[in-house]
């Protein structure tokens, strides 16, 4: 159990790294950051791919790669566009925070399939991730920043961060039900396909890229920016998607359910850790009374779900976990 507590914590702190490569490349807009990330992930996973290349091919049917298509569209493509927006409008303590409450909406959207919790019994873990989300959000339109932002770019960005959150709970539910259903593959098979069908959207996004108008999307870049873009999307890719699915497989094999559902916490936490470090500064009053709030109510809500005991509960989050980023 210590080594599996040990992978989930070093799994979050790569997932981490999601966020703060917007905040790093503030002058590369979402659309090359999502199209620079995804494109390595699938150079990556075709990598992985080709030894088993032959066996894949001949399980894969028309029903699976539509199943791909829609979930690397909207758990990554659609998800990374929309937090590297929120990011970059209004920072990635209130995106990570907001993105946070990963957990709790898997449970309630998923609440069918894992033994319908009744709701009651979440009111108070719900009402301390509201209480969270209230005071992220009073900090965000109460700072004074540096540099100014209107309040519609502040609440725009809420806006994308909540929609990266509905896309990526709405894609652990399905992955999660799709897998159930589909037995030909095993979790990490399925994630090497997952991860070429991205790549070759990633790629596509390179033609949106090429048709929009010349400086529309990025200012005069130095090669030595383009450099640095191209790096750390090839550290995402091996890092974030490779290394940390490898490393959140290996913790949930040694981890009680109740125990594995609440490491995904460590990746809103490094992610603060590593904007509080960038920005050289300590978190805001309410900034720590959002990251104590979420956490504590997104644990609660984890443990009264897993507290109930439902057999289905622990074969759908297991299914769904070997995709996690």
């Amino acid at each position: 159990m210590q080594r599996g507590v040990a992978y989930g914590v070093l799994a979050g702190a790569l997932w981490g790294m999601v966020f703060l490569v917007p905040r790093v490349l503030p002058d590369f807009s979402p659309l090359l950051l999502s199209a620079g990330r995804y494109t390595m992930y699938g150079v990556v996973s075709l990598a992985a791919a080709l030894p088993m290349a032959r066996s894949l091919v001949k399980r894969l049917t028309r029903e699976d790669l539509g199943a791909l298509v829609k979930l690397a569209l909207a758990g990554n493509l659609l998800y990374y566009l929309l937090l590297t927006a929120a990011v970059h409008m209004i920072g990635i303590a209130p995106a990570s925070l907001i993105v946070g409450v990963l957990p709790v909406t898997v449970t309630l959207l998923g609440r069918r399939d894992h033994g319908a919790v009744p709701l009651a019994r979440l009111v108070w873990p719900l009402s301390l991730v509201v209480a969270g989300i209230a005071c992220i959000n009073i900090d965000v339109f109460t700072v004074a920043d540096s540099t100014p932002v209107s309040i519609a770019t502040k609440l725009l960005g809420l806006a994308c961060a909540v929609g990266a959150l509905a896309c990526w709970t709405w894609f652990a539910v399905e992955n999660a039900r799709y897998l159930q259903r589909q037995t030909h593959f095993s979790g990490n098979e399925w994630s090497v396909l997952w991860g070429v069908v991205t790549g070759a959207l990633g790629a596509l996004l390179w033609l949106v890229v090429a048709v929009m108008p010349s400086g529309s999307l990025q200012g005069a870049l130095s090669d030595a920016r383009w450099h640095t873009f191209w790096m750390l999307n090839l550290g995402l890719a091996v890092g974030a998607s490779w290394l940390g699915n490898g490393l959140w497989n290996a913790a949930s094999k040694r981890l009680p359910l109740t125990l594995s559902g609440q490491m995904i916490v460590f990746e809103t936490l490094f992610a603060l850790l590593y904007a509080f470090i960038y920005d050289q500064r300590l978190p805001r009053p309410l900034e720590t009374a959002a990251i104590l709030l979420l956490v504590a109510g997104v644990c609660w809500s984890v443990r009264q779900h897993a507290d109930d005991g439902t057999p289905g509960a622990a074969s759908i989050e297991e299914k769904a976990q070997p995709s996690v980023h």
